[in-house]
Parts: C-alpha cells; structure tokens; sequence
C-alpha cells in the first residue's frame, strides 16, 4: 500500500477518534472551548490529506501536507492542554498522543521523500 493510502486511513481514523472524544468532554465535562479547537485542527489533517491526493501540483501536495503536519502539531498542543487541566486523564492522552505523533511522523516522511523525489 502506498504511503498516501496508509495516511488516508491512519488520518480519518484519527478524525473519528478525535470526534469521538470531542463528543465524551462535551456530555461528560462540560468543556466546549478547548474541545472545539481539538476538534478543528484535528478533524482538518485528514481533510488536508484527501486535498494532497488530489493536488495540482507537487509543490501543491508538499504545501497540504505541511499544512496537515501544522495541524496535526496543533491538535497534539490542545490534547496535552486537555490533560494538564484534568478534562482527559494520563491514560487517555497517551493513547491518542500516540496516534498523532505517528501521524505526524508519517506527514513528515511523505513531505521529505516526495521533496527528494522531487529534485532527482
């Protein structure tokens, strides 16, 4: 499977367990803020990821992509807001801080070969 296709599945899994847990702070904690933000730049990186696929150009899929991993940094910056101000707790965070610094691992990767491939 190529990269692309990995980061398509990997980044709406993401999404629905961003909106997943989005859903879990707004009935269980109340918390509207912080979560709409999460929710935001979390939900964006997949729909980057589509956009990359269908880019007008390579400059175009390499600029998706850093747009996707500035999201993706962002949504890691909220869930480790939501943890130290006690709306998710250690075990929660880790889980899904997990899954956001492989995928954005896997931005960087596909922007940094298809930019070497590029210069070849």
């Amino acid at each position: 499977m190529k990269k692309e296709g990995i980061l398509k599945i990997k980044s709406f899994d993401f999404a629905v367990r961003i909106t997943k847990l989005y859903k879990y702070i707004l009935e269980n904690k109340q918390e509207y803020v912080l979560t709409k933000q999460m929710l935001r730049s979390g939900t964006a990186i997949g729909a980057l990821v589509r956009e990359a696929q269908n880019a007008e150009s390579t400059a175009d899929f390499i600029h998706k992509l850093a747009i996707a991993q500035k999201e993706c940094d962002e949504t890691m910056y909220w869930l480790e807001l939501l943890q130290k101000t006690d709306y998710i707790n250690k075990k929660e965070f880790e889980s899904i801080n997990k899954d956001a610094l492989e995928l954005l691992k896997m931005l960087r990767s596909a922007s940094i070969t298809t930019k070497k491939s590029q210069r070849s």
